[in-house]
């Protein structure tokens, strides 16, 4: 391990540039894992690793410096607002609003289908803003992993970042089956027509995929070779598409009939957050903006812009979309695969469908482009920290782009894709992405409101308490929706009792730290209501969906125990031993590791 200046002025740890390999100190550089006696004593120490880990917090400094040098090259700052703007417009316009539009205002919501799309912009907008504060202040690849290390530390990091990569998979996934769907349509075919049917596979997982697989693959390509690149082609197809968006509007208008919207809300309240809980997922996308953070060349300006611009304008355009939708078809007759080009067809606008699909593929395209380039940055920060194996950050010195990143996690994608039908997908993606979005607004008001030692104990018990109340009343207003709880008297006692944990936070807990850039309003209103309102659309999803994520949350806390923790803690304990000048990097009750806690003859 070299010890010297980075790019930025400051003291790091720097791994030496080099091509890509494939060692076994590439993938477990850390000396748990040097012999099998030692990985045996790393085992026996568990217990005091876990505690040291779970009281562990990052600090912002080595977010910036030391952890982001461990990647050998520097990603390239090539990014502006401009960018960012048509990155996270980008990245959001697709599957969602040209797919699951139809499915969900047939089976869920009716034409309210456009209040659910204004619950989900709401709940996403509340997150935005709290994405947007870190992302100024934190620039770099991590996103919401680098944001939740700083403010709770690396175990919930961790978990939070299994959920991350479980969202791109997934989301990939779930766009290029539809994307898929949308091809057969401009072919004049059904979407099974492409696909493989395989008897022997459950009825969720028969309808093998080859063309998502193929249209992934090609997305790696680009995603690898430039993220300048990238954005300039993503912003040329973005506003291609926005073009062919107005054009559904418009034309949609021309064959507009009032008497379809008239059992405007045929399934009740239930339906509108039923729906705004899948519906969300049109949404998902915006955080990959911020993973661009360390790419921008000015942060404080560009990322509010960018991402608080890319969501106004998709809000927009969903509920118009939405509203002309049903306007043109019964909810009942709107066909949940490809509902735009169906419904021009039956209004007799034949020759508009190919528009149509031709515009839905696009966005589709766009959309797994710019996942491709946020999930393989995501993969790149957690592999720095090396509770994912430290192959998996290194940066291409030609391209200055996460190559072994993203041909990771397009192959998983890829595979997802391969087998999985997409409602299991959609339901799935919202559970993960609302608990991720969850613990962001946490971490915001814990960075508000707790500065390691200088707020006192009585004020980080208050800070916690409240906290605590807050999520406790969110959880006990979702879950008697979920259950369905009749009569309004037990949300005329939860709702009241947040509102009450809140008071008592902005009354009572002074707050610890402003923001030196750009920070949330309404603090600790706004971070409490995206707390809220993403618990309460947790409470309209599917059990089954529920019983997927903690599966997949399960499996992730047995790697951490056996592989991650022991990665992780090797690698923060070096560090600290290693460099005088940042002897406390990571905060933690246990004492420093010798120096030689990590073993690799090419640094770090």
């Amino acid at each position: 391990m070299a010890v010297g200046g980075d790019a930025n002025g400051g003291g790091g740890v720097r791994q030496r540039q080099r091509g890509c390999s494939c060692t076994k100190a590439d993938f477990f550089p850390e000396e748990s894992f040097s012999s099998w006696s030692a990985y045996g004593r790393a085992l026996r120490s568990t217990g005091s690793r876990l505690a040291d880990r779970l009281t562990s917090r990052s600090l912002e400094s080595t977010e910036l410096h030391e952890v982001r040098a461990r990647s050998g090259a520097d990603m390239k700052r090539d990014l502006t607002w401009w960018d960012l703007v048509w990155f996270g417009v980008g990245a959001v316009i697709g599957a969602g609003i040209f797919v699951l539009t139809g499915q969900e205002a047939r089976d869920t919501v009716g034409p309210a289908v456009v209040v659910s799309y204004v619950v989900s912009g709401v709940s996403a907008m509340l997150s935005v803003f709290c994405y947007t504060e870190f992302a100024v202040e934190i620039p770099v690849a991590g996103g919401s992993f680098a944001y939740l290390r700083v403010e709770l530390g690396d175990f919930m990091a961790f978990v939070a970042a299994g959920n991350i990569l479980l969202e791109y998979c997934i989301g990939g996934a779930a766009v290029a089956r539809s994307w898929t769907s949308y091809f057969a349509t401009l072919l004049n075919h059904k979407p099974s027509d492409f696909r493989i049917h395989a008897s022997s596979l459950s009825a969720d997982y028969s309808e093998l995929d080859p063309i998502a697989v193929v249209v992934i693959a090609l997305v790696c390509i680009f995603a690898v070779a430039s993220t300048k690149g990238t954005s300039r082609f993503n912003y040329v197809l973005s506003i291609v598409h926005i073009a062919v968006i107005v054009f559904i509007i418009v034309a949609g208008l021309t064959k507009a009939d009032t008497a379809n919207m008239r059992d405007f809300m045929h399934y009740g309240v239930r339906g509108i957050f039923s729906a705004s809980a899948v519906l969300f997922f049109a949404y998902i996308g915006f955080d990959a903006v911020s993973t661009m953070a360390e790419e921008t060349k000015n942060p404080a300006r560009d990322i509010p812009i960018g991402l608080v611009g890319a969501m106004t304008l998709t809000t927009a355009l969903y509920c118009v979309l939405a509203v002309t939708l049903c306007l043109m078809q019964p909810f009942g007759s709107i066909d949940p695969d490809a509902p735009f080009s169906v419904a021009f067809a039956d209004r007799g606008m034949d020759w508009a469908k190919y528009i149509v699909a031709f515009g839905a593929l696009k966005g589709m395209t766009t959309v797994l482009l710019v996942s491709a380039v946020g999930q393989a940055r995501y993969l790149t920060h957690i592999a720095r920290t090396h509770m994912m194996p430290p192959w998996l950050a290194q940066v291409h010195p030609r391209t200055g782009t996460p190559v072994n990143a993203t041909v990771a996690m397009l192959v998983a994608t890829a595979v997802i894709a391969f087998f999985t039908d997409l409602n299991i997908l959609s339901n799935l993606l919202s559970i993960s992405t609302l608990f991720i979005f969850t613990l962001v607004a946490v971490a915001l008001l814990v960075r508000r409101y707790y500065v390691s030692g200088e707020t006192t104990d009585a004020d980080r018990n208050k800070l916690a308490a409240c906290i605590a109340a807050i999520l406790a009343t969110s959880a006990a207003t979702a879950t008697c929706w979920g259950v369905d709880v009749k009569g309004w008297v037990p949300y005329a006692v939860t709702v009241p009792a947040w509102l009450a944990a809140t008071a008592c936070l902005w009354a009572f807990v002074p707050q610890a730290r402003a923001p030196k850039l750009w920070g949330v309003p309404l603090v600790p209103w706004l971070p409490s209501a995206s707390i809220a309102i993403n618990v309460f659309l947790m409470g309209s999803i599917d059990s089954k969906s529920f019983m997927r994520f903690g599966i997949w949350t399960a499996g992730l806390l047995v790697y951490y125990l056996f592989v991650g923790l022991h990665a992780s803690y090797d690698t923060a304990k070096a560090l600290a031993a290693e460099s005088a000048a940042s002897a406390k990097v990571e905060e933690g009750d246990a004492k420093p590791a010798a120096p030689s806690a990590v073993h690799n003859g090419d640094g770090y």
